[in-house]
Parts: C-alpha cells; sequence; structure tokens
C-alpha cells in the first residue's frame, strides 16, 4: 500500500512538473536578465544610466512575477525528489552486524539448531 502511495504523488508530481517546465525556463532566464542588469547598475556612474537600467530592471522584474507558477513546478520537482529516496529506502534494509562475538555466536549456534 505504501508503494501505491508513493507511485500516485510521484505521478502527480511528475504531471505538476512537466506542466510547469515552461515558466520554470522563463524564471530562470528572468532572474538571469535580471542579475545582469543589476551588476550593471551596480557598475553605472551616470544617473541617467542608472534610471534606464532601473525601468528595464522593474520590467524584467515584472514579467519574472509573472512566472509564479515555477515555485510550484520546483516544489513538485522536490516531491518527486523524496518519492525516489523513500522508494529505494524501503527496498534496502539493512540487517546491522553486531560485532559482540557473543552476539553472532548466539545467532549461528540458533541457525546450526533450527
Amino acid at each position: 500500500m505504501k508503494k501505491f502511495g508513493l507511485l500516485l504523488a510521484g505521478g502527480i508530481a511528475a504531471i505538476i512538473l512537466l506542466s510547469s517546465i515552461g515558466p520554470m525556463i522563463g524564471l530562470l532566464i528572468g532572474l538571469a536578465i535580471l542579475y545582469f542588469i543589476f551588476k550593471q547598475f551596480l557598475k553605472a556612474d551616470s544617473t541617467g544610466r542608472k534610471v534606464v537600467l532601473g525601468i528595464i530592471g522593474f520590467f524584467v522584474l515584472i514579467a519574472s512575477i509573472h512566472n509564479a507558477p515555477a515555485i510550484i513546478g520546483v516544489v513538485a520537482a522536490y516531491v518527486l525528489y523524496l518519492v525516489y529516496k523513500n522508494w529505494n529506502s524501503s527496498k534496502k534494509k539493512f540487517v546491522k552486524e553486531d560485532t559482540d562475538p557473543f552476539v553472532n555466536f548466539e545467532r549461528q549456534w540458533n541457525e546450526i539448531n533450527n
């Protein structure tokens, strides 16, 4: 039953992630452009250049805000990662071997007797 829940959550997260790839790419491009505009703004000496870069930066920021569904896509990617991690952890069940020789002897003695 746990595998079914993980499969269902992973499927929903994958659908959400695939549907929000466009906004994620748009947000990434917008933030990269905004970063370079900010760096040029800090390097600018004249007030006119700072005003122009500020106006361009404002418009790029508004365009980036329109890609807010990308945040949902990032959350869906994180959920997919958690599903993947839990799916693999449920397969691996490690038995911790004790280094105490008496515990190992008792376990081996029980195996021989059974």
